[in-house]
């Protein structure tokens, strides 16, 4: 990679309470991707990309994420066990603490946006420790034109400092890592973890907050693409689930791939500037898109590499999160600027290790209420020292970590908007077929992708139909160049009856699951969950 460009821009940043470091702003990738190598945080991949081990935190810790509980949000966030509360004056000595650690250091700052709709636009100051973590900054935000920075204002402060390790016994904090976000003083506070994620999911938690309370906007953890004729598909899911994977099409421009809003003007736009991909097990084959943007400004996190620089995909003894990051302008088939409208088709994603779910199905507006607000994907077995069934997970709204309202507020708003919109809402199995996961298969991609062209094409609106015995879901019969037994699940089970013992046992996992959500549900929701 040559760079011949000098670091000359600055700007400081005593006002934040950080003093006498060296402040290095608004590098290029390029800057940044030498600084890293510089300070021996990083290698350079075989690809020309970047490469970074995160250390300790390969993934986000829910446990350590906390809300500032003041005027601002005491009477609006759903307080729990996602959303603890923190103590203001705490957050205050914290904070304090943090820019005292930073103070002298060579440090690696920038302005950067989210919100590609300018009604909507939220500008963000990130001030990083580590040139990586500034460079994933670059990459995952929206990137102001040259002449935007004379007069940038930031609506929302990040400060990232992986070094600093907190006290729990005077801090308030867990342990040593935490994510804090303050409401009323605009700050994302981030310590203790080198994990990147927790940069962009920070700002995605604030607009969780900032456009439903604020500007009458769903926020949704979606990818999105739009085809030809300007129509518009939503993709909801857990990691795993293919949401990044189904969305770079290529008959499709990729809108985005994890954080969207839907304004009342029935229009979808991206948060973000790029992807943030999960590469294990990549081909190039299987995701063109993603291996082809692993290029040079690019960042794979947590992969193995040989001694010239070539990754395993395969190999997860870091993690089985390995991510990389990049501009989405790595991706060939854009839309831009990155916004649609008139969205058509809504699809809920879910890999089911029961082989249990149908591998795709369409849901009334009472079950994408109760799937919506269920959130519900499988851990697979095996993962997990002295797991060896599939594990149930679910995340309300698929995406509970980051949502700081109740769900059914976003439930309900999601509601209205498909019915007004007349969307068509699928639910998708990308998990197992055949049995459960070390008995049956995981679906094949072209059959998934298959499915879901179908859908968007319209070929599965005058298709015969079957109701599902347990989950009451409509199946498909048919489906262009699907085999048609691969269709309903218990078709592809050799032992039909333990096909009926398992649904029914996924059955009450959802039922368990929903029950914290049945006082806030209105009938026709209650009646969206399985049957028996």
């Amino acid at each position: 990679m040559v760079d011949n460009t000098q670091i000359t821009k600055t700007i400081s940043l005593e006002d934040y309470g950080i003093k006498n470091a060296t402040v290095h702003y608004q590098l290029s990738p390029e800057q940044l991707h030498r600084e890293t190598l510089r300070l021996g945080q990083g290698v350079e991949s075989s690809f020309g990309a970047l490469a970074v081990n995160t250390g300790e935190f390969t993934g986000r810790s829910p446990k350590d994420r906390f809300i500032v509980k003041d005027e601002v949000t005491a009477d609006k966030v759903w307080w729990g066990d996602i959303n603890i509360p923190f103590d203001p004056e705490k957050f205050d000595k914290l904070y304090k603490k943090v820019v005292n650690y930073l103070n002298g250091k060579e440090v690696y700052a920038r302005d950067a946006y989210a919100c590609a709709q300018d009604a909507y636009r939220l500008n963000i100051r990130v001030v990083n420790e580590y040139p990586w973590s500034n460079m994933f900054a670059y990459n995952m935000f929206l990137r102001p034109e040259e002449d935007e920075l004379a007069d940038f204002k930031e609506d929302w402060l990040i400060v990232n400092a992986p070094g600093f390790k907190a006290d729990p016994e005077t801090d308030g904090t867990r342990q040593e890592n935490f994510a804090i976000l303050n409401f009323s003083k605009k700050i994302a506070l981030i310590g203790g973890t080198g994990y990147t994620g927790e940069i962009k999911k920070g700002i995605f938690s604030a607009l969780n907050f900032i456009l439903p309370v604020y500007k009458n906007t769903l926020p949704m953890h979606c990818s999105a693409n739009v085809g030809e004729d300007g129509d518009t598909a939503i993709f909801f899911g857990l990691s795993g689930t293919g949401k990044t994977t189904l969305s770079a099409d290529p008959e499709r421009k990729l809108i985005g791939d994890d954080e969207h809003g839907w304004t009342s003007e029935n229009t979808i736009f991206n948060f973000e500037g790029g992807c943030y991909a999960k590469v294990i097990n990549l081909t190039e084959k299987n995701e063109p898109d993603i291996y082809r943007a692993i290029k040079p400004g690019a960042i794979l996190e947590n992969v193995v590499l040989d001694k010239d620089g070539n990754v395993d995909f395969q190999d997860t003894s870091i993690t089985q999160n390995t991510r990389v990051s990049y501009p989405i302008h790595h991706i060939d088939n854009i839309q831009e600027p990155s916004s649609g409208k008139n969205p058509k088709n809504i699809f809920f994603l879910t890999a089911d290790a029961f082989g249990v779910l149908p591998p795709i199905s369409k849901l009334t507006p009472g079950q994408a209420a109760y799937h919506f607000i269920s959130g519900y994907t499988a851990k697979v077995a095996g993962t997990e020292a002295g797991v060896d069934e599939p594990v149930p997970s679910f995340s309300a709204c698929f995406g509970a970590p980051f949502m700081p309202l109740h769900p059914t507020e976003y439930a309900e708003m999601l509601s209205k908007k498909m019915k007004a919109a007349e969307v068509n809402v699928w639910l998708v199995n990308t998990g197992w077929t055949g049995g459960p996961y070390g008995v049956g298969n995981r679906m094949k991609l072209k059959y998934t992708r298959e499915m879901i062209s179908s859908a968007l094409e319209g070929k599965l609106d005058d298709v015969e139909y079957e109701k599902h015995e347990i989950f009451g879901l409509e199946m498909p019969k048919t489906c262009e160049n699907v085999p048609s037994e691969v269709l309903n699940p218990k078709n592809t089970w050799k032992d039909k009856d333990a096909y009926d013992r398992k649904a029914k046992e996924l059955s009450r996992f959802f039922r368990k699951n929903f029950s914290k959500f049945e006082e806030y549900a209105n009938e026709e929701i209650m009646n969206g969950g399985p049957i028996e």
